[in-house]
């Protein structure tokens, strides 16, 4: 029937999976190779086949005139003499374990207040801070003061707290972010819904459905889908949007994988010997270049956006998905919110079989509104992830230009001072996220021989570079305060002990949390450290001279219609005190070693003379006129 993949029918129609009305339910699956089709239905303890007609494009159509609400179905497939039953791959609701579809009335998972959710103010990708964090890990420590512990629900929870200190949501808005980042809570098939168990989600099973394992009861097939609205419209009240961690590169498996059951070969790249590429390290990597690969994801991103509010995607692996359908998913996903948050990781996990001009990786984002992880400025600070290297801020001298590089956004500064981006927002500027070890850990391990004291001043350090430098800032839950996960540098399945947030670090490091909460409004309330163009970065900020593995850098006329006229940023990274000299003004210290914040700090370790500066060893300051 088909040559091959390029030649097969592609469907266009926004009616793929199942439709409910009262009165019939519509479904419609796209098999294409496919000989027969049977809607399998079960309802009241009984299950019944009903054949499907071969419709227009490669898809297979039913319409049932009676009221299917909740019943399961799957679909049984008759190929080359052997049937294979599956799910819909459209499915919007799933059985424990996604064992069957459901039919629902979507208007029965609404929370009070749905139809009335407000999404936070948001104008510019630069805006954002981004606080990364998986679902589980948020609220199970046992000092959490959270009762659903776990669980969607803990996102709704308020006044939770550790001995006074504020855990949970809460500590959210107490700690200023605008953007909490969620680990994949796509429905994935590493947990066992029913007995539960720890992971990081990154095997995607279903794509139109919420994660069971997080929801209250996995077997009502509308917990989870309410629990999730519930959870974002409380975080949309608390003033923070929602950025879904997606995974569309590959899927947990093959064989018994539901696109395979559905169309053997079409939704995976293959080596020219007929394998499975691996580019994503998983066995498997899907081919976005297909139409109906795009088609799926483009039609499940809209689906998260529209039905569930969600504010923005991270795009796992997203190097292996090709330019042109990044480019279209972008296109269309800002012409129904222009606000939303697109970013991703610009690199794959392995080689693919999808040509390297083709990859969206490093630079193929300029122009595009979507953002990309910049490794280049996280290895320039803390030096590589895993290992005892050095960076900027832990140690490593003559790397003053990479840092320069990330702080003017990655931008084309100058012929010395470029990177990759055309523009600051499509930089994702940050030192640790959920993979690798922690900030806190690899400090602890670059800097084995350091005191607590110095290890504390460098963790500031390096987050204050991030915090006022142009782009997007980005941290990983708990680095407020200082967390650690035992030196385990890829925890995906080390469980809740491992993982979970140690809330009494909030109040054993509270000068820490205040360290951040401080870098944080500081930025949200001057936008010098958020400009929107590569042109206005060229023509406000200047790199002053400083003395040797150092940086000076001066940011005036009042940039980006910020209050303040002039800022001074500062960073030390030394061991010891150096004197750097300041253009002429009446200068205020916001940021020293110890406070970070926007009102001017009276005393510290540094001092004036005239307008010469010592600056305190392993510090960043900011000074304003």
């Amino acid at each position: 029937m088909y040559k091959n993949f390029e030649e097969y029918a592609v469907y266009s129609g926004d009616d793929l999976g199942c439709i409910f009305n009262p009165l019939y339910s519509k479904f419609r699956l796209w098999s294409p190779t496919a000989e027969k089709v049977y809607l399998c239905l079960f309802k009241d303890n009984k299950k019944r086949e009903i054949e499907m007609e071969k419709s227009e494009n490669g898809t297979w159509f039913v319409e049932i005139k009676e009221n299917l609400k909740n019943a399961f179905y799957t679909y049984n497939i008759l190929r080359k003499g052997k049937f294979v039953e599956t799910v819909d791959p459209y499915a919007r609701a799933l059985t424990a374990n996604g064992t069957h579809g459901v039919v629902i009335d979507l208007k029965d998972t609404d929370p009070p207040g749905w139809s009335e959710d407000v999404k936070p103010p948001f104008d510019d990708p630069v805006d954002a801070v981004i606080y990364e964090l998986h679902v589980r890990d948020f609220s199970f420590n046992k000092d959490s003061g959270i009762k659903n512990k776990g669980k969607y629900l803990a996102f709704t929870e308020k006044g939770s707290n550790y001995k006074g200190v504020k855990t949970g949501l809460d500590h959210l808005v107490e700690l200023g972010i605008t953007h909490v980042h969620l680990l994949p809570f796509q429905d994935f098939a590493s947990v066992d819904e029913l007995k539960g168990g720890y992971n990081w989600g990154y095997d995607p099973y279903h794509y139109f459905v919420p994660e069971g394992s997080y929801a209250v009861d996995p077997n009502d097939p509308l917990s989870r889908i309410k629990e999730v609205k519930e959870m974002i419209l409380s975080l949309h009240r608390a003033g923070i949007r929602v950025v879904m961690d997606v995974v569309y590169n590959h899927t947990y498996s093959i064989f018994d994988s539901i696109f395979d059951k559905v169309e053997p070969g079409y939704f995976y790249r293959h080596n020219p010997d007929g394998s499975y590429s691996n580019g994503s390290g998983c066995g498997n990597e899907t081919a976005s270049e297909r139409p109906m690969v795009k088609k799926l994801i483009i039609d499940s991103l809209k689906y998260w956006v529209k039905e569930y509010h969600v504010d923005g995607f991270r795009f796992d692996l997203m190097g292996l998905h090709d330019i042109d359908a990044m480019k279209e998913i972008e296109k269309i996903l800002h012409s129904i919110d222009p606000s939303l948050l697109l970013y991703g990781e610009p690199w794959t996990a392995g080689p693919s079989v999808l040509p390297l001009e083709k990859q969206f990786l490093k630079g193929a984002q300029k122009g595009t509104r979507i953002a990309v992880f910049n490794d280049n400025f996280r290895n320039a600070i803390k030096g590589l992830p895993d290992d005892e290297s050095k960076g900027f801020a832990t140690g490593k001298k003559n790397v003053e230009k990479d840092i320069m590089k990330g702080v003017v956004g990655s931008i084309e500064y100058s012929s010395e001072i470029k990177d990759f981006a055309l523009n600051p927002q499509e930089t994702i500027n940050y030192v640790s996220c959920h993979d690798n070890l922690t900030l806190w850990d690899k400090i602890s391990k670059s800097n084995s021989e350091a005191t607590e004291e110095e290890k504390i001043l460098m963790d500031k350090l390096a987050t204050m570079i991030i915090f006022t430098s142009q782009g997007i800032p980005f941290i990983h839950a708990g680095e407020e305060f200082l967390r650690t996960k035992r030196g385990n540098n890829n925890s995906y399945n080390a469980g809740d002990e491992i993982n979970q947030l140690d809330w009494p670090r909030k109040l054993l490091y509270k000068e820490v949390f205040e360290y951040y909460q401080g870098l944080i409004k500081l930025r949200k309330e001057h936008p010098a450290f958020r400009m929107r163009t590569a042109e206005e970065i060229k023509s406000k900020l200047r790199f002053i001279k400083s003395p040797k593995n150092t940086i000076a850098f001066l940011i005036s006329d009042n940039a980006n219609n910020d209050p303040w006229g002039k800022i001074i940023v500062i960073y030390n990274p030394t061991k010891s005190k150096v004197d750097v000299k300041l253009p002429q003004g009446n200068w205020k210290v916001v940021v020293d070693n110890k406070k970070a914040g926007i009102f001017p700090i009276e005393k510290g370790d540094w001092t004036f003379s005239g307008n010469m500066l010592t600056v305190p060893p392993l510090s960043g300051m900011v000074l304003f006129s």
